[in-house]
């Protein structure tokens, strides 16, 4: 596994290649900013941005949404995944920071867990990003960066990859080592072809070696497969 010291030169690299790492979701509020992360669970940002402007149009604040008709927002955000199970929970929690809340997002990670649909990677997006609550959200971006670089270990839960990466990062710096995971996972060491060629942490990675060898294989395979051109 990498030490603490080559974790953050790691984050270094990453950090050269994303200067400005920030969240993706557009919003104009931290009410309409909660709402994008809760319908970002299992979908992209992409998709989520391009639903969010006509649902905040109709419902700004958590005074209109907490009142909406669960038909209307389920119409309004249909091509997001899940939306049946997320339009309940974005009206629920609407009606929660009405009436806990004043109408006021929580600041606090385990407040903002008290709502409907917000669990712990939510509330740890939320929190940092909009109260610089020292936090660092485990999402399938981080978790395949942290694991591909055995920053922590292939076997590790979502909680111990956070707890691990925890110990590894100042807190100062959890929230920006977070969109810089994200940012890297995303565009670079993606799922399905990650750019190992082309990496500048590949010297630091334990999966790039393995993944550059078996597309050899591959390419070696495919070739003795084609058809002579003779």
């Amino acid at each position: 596994m990498l030490s603490k010291k080559r974790t953050m030169e790691a984050l270094g690299r990453m950090r050269d290649m994303y200067p400005d790492a920030k969240g993706e979701l557009n919003a104009e509020t931290d009410f309409q900013y909660l709402v994008a992360v809760i319908l970002s669970a299992q979908a992209t940002d992409v998709s989520v941005n391009k639903a969010t402007p006509e649902l905040f149009s109709h419902y700004p604040t958590a005074h209109e949404l907490a009142k909406a008709p669960l038909d209307d927002v389920m119409a309004l955000i249909k091509t997001i995944g899940l939306y049946k199970t997320k339009a309940k929970n974005i009206i629920k929690t609407a009606q929660a920071i009405e009436t806990e809340f004043d109408g006021v997002v929580p600041k606090t990670i385990k407040e903002l867990m008290s709502l409907p649909g917000v669990g712990q990677k939510t509330a740890n997006v939320v929190a940092g990003d909009l109260f610089n609550v020292p936090a660092i959200a485990v999402d399938t971006h981080v978790e395949r960066v942290s694991k591909r670089l055995r920053i922590c270990r292939q076997k590790d839960s979502v909680k111990e990859v956070e707890e691990t990466l925890q110990k590894k990062i100042p807190s100062e710096l959890w929230v920006t080592a977070h969109h810089t995971l994200i940012l890297f996972g995303r565009y670079h060491c993606t799922a399905r072809s990650p750019k190992c060629e082309t990496c500048p942490l590949f010297d630091l990675c334990a999966e790039g070696p393995k993944i550059l060898k078996q597309r050899l294989v591959k390419n070696k395979i495919k070739k003795k497969e084609e058809p002579s051109s003779i």
